[in-house]
């Protein structure tokens, strides 16, 4: 009879263990799906006011040169989970096409763009935006008169949703020539 009994202290002994761990196991279960869940709600890593200040520009557009005649078609994206503005410009004038990646570089604390067209030019522009307008300048260089200048490009919000991009060319702070005024209006 003592074999049984140490048997069934054994079984009791081992019964007691499992609850515990189970115990242990839930409790572990829970925690790690509440922190998990924390996790969840700052998963957005592109959110913040300054990430967004330029989603203004976002849509589908038709864009006119001062005149009205037709500059051409942009449409901008959110890409990378938001961290990116893609741009994806045909102009009027055929055979010319160029892209760009637009981000806010949280360590320098400001918006950055690379733009590439079908050509191989591209521009470097950095900038931060000033109650309804983004305004990107490149550094200087030295155009092909050896003048040192900068471009500076201005995107404008406007009160009735659509926006003007303004390029011009500086030499200091005097504007040498404006070498794009376009008109962005949503294509609906």
């Amino acid at each position: 009879m003592w074999p049984i009994l140490v048997h069934r202290k054994q079984i009791l002994f081992f019964s007691e263990k499992l609850k515990i761990r189970k115990a242990y196991l839930i409790f572990f279960s829970l925690l790690l799906s509440g922190l998990m869940g924390l996790a969840q709600d700052d998963s957005c890593a592109c959110c913040t006011e300054n990430h967004t200040a330029f989603d203004f520009w976002i849509g589908t557009w038709e864009v006119t040169n001062p005149d009205g005649s037709p500059a051409g078609k942009n449409t901008i994206t959110k890409a990378e989970d938001g961290c990116v503005l893609k741009e994806s410009w045909t102009s009027a004038n055929a055979g010319y096409t160029g892209t760009s990646i637009n981000f806010y570089n949280k360590i320098k604390g400001q918006w950055e763009q690379l733009w590439i067209d079908n050509t191989g030019a591209h521009l470097k522009l950095k900038g931060n935006r000033q109650e309804n307008r983004m305004i990107l300048s490149s550094g200087e260089f030295k155009n092909k008169d050896g003048i040192l200048t900068r471009n500076r490009i201005t995107w404008t919000h406007n009160d009735d949703g659509t926006v003007r991009q303004l390029w011009e060319v500086l030499h200091g702070d005097k504007i040498l020539n404006i070498a794009f005024d376009g008109l962005y209006r949503k294509v609906e």
